[in-house]
């Protein structure tokens, strides 16, 4: 057994996301006696945060109302123009605004990086007075002899990878609190437990995801337009029938945010979607913002785009599930900062009421209530069957029962019933129903490799480390994973973690994990034909080291 330190504190929250800051925030100026403990997984707050993004200041105004005036880089460029583009094979066609719900509007929104919001909210939060813990992610989960979560272990420091203890070698702590709230964002290695354990999902459909790949981009001035925000659907996943988007959003500084979302339940596993982000920056519109430009920075991580059925029990005995870890995103909309930050607050109001009455590590169902009432439940509902729609009619016909739909509901005259989703796990089909796709060979320019791309991550763990990503059984990796399915993990991945090789000893194939390279996107937890491979957290530090996603 390891000794370990204990803290003890009244409220822990793993991840120092939107939610995560929101919530700290709003506990402290609800008591500002209250200890509040911040655990952050990323060598810094916002080292592993990635978003487009263009954010609804909704949840920020309730939050922070003077946010505007006190320095949050958010404010400093607001949407001025907003496109939507339909692309074919070197074609465009504006789609009118006019179709389209106003509440898909972008008018008073703001466009920026959210790791740099992340930041300045780290900021108002220890002004408060909140312990933010960079570099420590959370590894287990306390569960105390009642079957509640009392609270969570950091991850051991200095562990090698035969996991025999190094010489700075330092365990982790015991952070024991009276609630614990998850906050890691989409596929969280310790939210996927506590949905297990205490069967969060038993009255709500599985979570589905897309894979978002983003890179930033210094372009000609007299190209940005600051505030620009354009969204594309339709070539080049229409041609490998499969679904998603591409985003532009000029920012700040001359600099575009540029990215591709790749909806995960596509069948065919010879299907790369970061082969297909670069294809896709090659059609003349996008093509026409990048020439003469340079870029600084890529990244890539997982959304949810469950939508409002996929939501699962938010509250149990002793914690809850905040933001990502939930899944709050209105996909249609590409957008879940402002509801991550309302849902923060709606569960850092029940926490605090609680813990106000005496009570501890109780099931706080007041936030489940509170957020099935609130506003993230209107505007999620409204567009709740946008995804499914697109995965179940395809690109152009799911668009229009999706609009269609978002219309009705708009009116309040719904007629379409919820549509069900179906693990992104699951639709992945045999690899001899398919032809391999022979993508474009990266220019160097425009579009580029995959090892080349990941310098650009920042991304670095430390040498000598146990593999976080945990392959259950190895023969089934072979016979199934590439027997069957021909390896997709070389494809998924969008940082060139996994390889099948040929072993020089015994000429069978080896499955190479690369966790070095890792973007901690979790695709492959995702996406893994049988769910053979875990992530689990890695040495507190490691992983990307965005500075402006």
């Amino acid at each position: 057994m390891i000794e370990r330190e204990s803290m003890p504190c009244d409220v822990v929250i793993v991840g120092g996301g939107p939610a995560g800051l929101s919530a700290a925030i709003r506990l402290k100026q609800i008591n500002s006696e209250l200890e509040v403990i911040v655990l952050e997984k990323g060598s810094e707050i916002g080292a592993h945060i990635l978003s487009g993004a263009v954010v609804d200041p909704r949840g920020l105004d309730e939050l922070l109302p003077d946010w505007r005036d006190q320095g949050c880089p958010m404010a400093e460029v607001p949407v001025t123009d907003n496109w939507h583009w339909v692309l074919s094979k070197g074609k465009k066609t504006n789609l009118p605004h006019l179709i389209m719900p106003p509440f898909m509007s972008n008018d008073g929104n703001y466009t920026g990086s959210l790791g740099n919001l992340c930041r300045w909210l780290a900021e108002q939060a220890e002004a408060l007075g909140v312990m933010v813990f960079p570099g420590f992610p959370a590894a287990e989960v306390i569960i105390g002899e009642d079957g509640a979560v009392a609270g969570v272990i950091t991850q051991d420091m200095g562990v090698a990878a035969d996991g025999e203890h190094k010489g700075d070698f330092q365990p982790g702590m015991e952070i024991y609190a009276k609630y614990t709230l998850f906050a890691e964002g989409a596929r969280g290695h310790l939210t996927k437990r506590m949905k297990s354990k205490y069967n969060l999902e038993a009255d709500c459909q599985p979570q589905v995801y897309g894979l978002g790949i983003k890179e930033v981009w210094d372009i000609d001035p007299e190209k940005h337009v600051p505030g620009r925000v354009i969204h594309t659907q339709g070539w080049p996943l229409n041609e490998s029938e499969s679904w998603g988007g591409g985003f532009i959003y000029h920012q700040a500084n001359n600099q575009i945010a540029i990215g591709f979302v790749t909806a995960l339940d596509y069948r065919n596993p010879y299907i790369s979607p970061f082969q297909e982000f670069q294809r896709w920056k090659h059609h003349p519109a996008v093509r026409e913002y990048l020439e003469g430009g340079k870029r600084v920075a890529y990244g890539a991580r997982a959304i949810n785009e469950g939508g409002w059925q996929s939501v699962p029990k938010l509250a149990f005995p002793g914690g809850a599930l905040i933001g990502c870890s939930a899944g709050f995103v209105n996909v249609p909309r590409i957008k879940g900062t402002h509801t991550a930050i309302k849902s923060g607050m709606l569960a850092a109001e029940a926490a605090a009421a609680a813990i106000g009455r005496g009570d501890e590590r109780t099931e706080l169902m007041d936030y489940d209530a509170a957020l099935r009432d609130s506003w993230i439940a209107h505007e999620l509902k409204l567009v709740q069957n946008a995804q499914p729609a697109v995965a179940k009619f395809g690109g152009d016909m799911g668009t229009i029962v999706a609009g269609l739909d978002m219309w009705l509901r708009y009116l309040k005259m719904p007629i379409i019933p919820a549509f069900k989703h179906h693990r992104d796990s699951e639709m992945t089909e045999r690899a001899d129903l398919y032809q391999p796709i022979a993508y474009p060979k990266p220019d160097g320019v425009i579009s580029f490799d995959r090892l080349t791309s990941v310098a650009f991550s920042y991304t670095n763990h430390a040498e000598n480390q146990p593999v976080h990503l945990v392959v259950k059984d190895m023969e089934l990796q072979k016979r199934s994973e590439l027997g069957v399915y021909a390896g997709p993990s070389q494809r998924y991945c969008p940082a060139g973690v996994y390889e099948w090789l040929v072993d020089d000893a015994t000429g069978e194939p080896r499955f190479q994990i690369n966790s070095q390279n890792c973007v901690h996107c979790k695709t492959c937890d995702i996406k893994d034909p049988n769910q053979n491979i875990t992530w689990v957290a890695p040495e507190g530090g490691g992983g990307p080291n965005y500075p402006n996603m």
